[in-house]
């Protein structure tokens, strides 16, 4: 279970629509009050904490957090609009695992999330996921296609990482910029057209692999 403690419902319920897609139980929370109250009665395995919040502010949260026992051991990643040193050096002092700044992509903050649980749980077998002859390794940020190396920009790989974790699902383009490029990208849909037809040129013989819905958006065949 992830608790994301995020004051804009439009940016918290990105959060959650993600998170659940990546196979997480997720719940979202507008303020801190709300947050310590769900805290009473459950404990998660990690906590997203927004800075700006109404009432009490996300770095008091943190504060109390550490000093509670029930709680001085839960994850937590800081999330701010702000992306000052100053809130990100008061935050890891107070006891924060990691830090965002705002505006961040969706799969960064599932990558950010993924590698805090993996430093305070057990190892576990590398994550790596394929169709046919293309392969991701999630762990070394590889990808393979017939056992050839594929150089692949940021953009791209964290593509391609999403349809494989979702094979055969559908993802408009607007979906993907929020995912992909960010909470407040407001850049045009083209852009998703563009990093695609880079991508499936790289992919070579599996270019194909990715299908174009039209109308629609995108989505990666379920068998090759």
């Amino acid at each position: 279970m992830i608790f994301c403690v995020e004051d804009e419902q439009s940016i918290r319920d990105l959060m959650l629509y993600t998170l659940s897609s990546a196979g997480f139980e997720a719940k979202g929370f507008a303020c801190g009050k709300d947050l310590i109250d769900a805290l009473q009665a459950e404990t998660p395995q990690l906590i997203m904490l927004d800075i700006i919040l109404p009432g009490e502010d996300g770095l008091s949260l943190l504060k109390k957090l550490r000093m509670q026992p029930a709680t001085k051991s839960i994850p937590i990643i800081m999330a701010t609009a702000k992306g000052t040193e100053y809130d990100k050096v008061i935050g890891l002092d107070l006891g924060a695992d990691d830090y965002l700044a705002k505006p961040f992509g969706m799969m960064e903050m599932l990558s950010r999330i993924k590698a805090v649980l993996r430093r305070v749980r057990p190892a576990e077998p590398i994550k790596r996921l394929a169709l046919g002859h293309l392969a991701l390794n999630q762990e070394t940020h590889t990808v393979f296609v017939h056992n050839v190396p594929a150089q692949l920009t940021l953009k791209e790989y964290q593509l391609l990482c999403l349809f494989l974790e979702n094979p055969g699902r559908v993802f408009t383009r607007e979906q993907l910029l929020e995912l992909i490029w960010g909470i407040a990208y407001t850049g045009e849909t083209r852009t998703v057209d563009v990093h695609i037809g880079t991508l499936r040129m790289k992919l070579g013989e599996c270019k194909d692999y990715i299908e174009t819905v039209r109308g629609v958006g995108y989505r990666i065949k379920e068998k090759p």
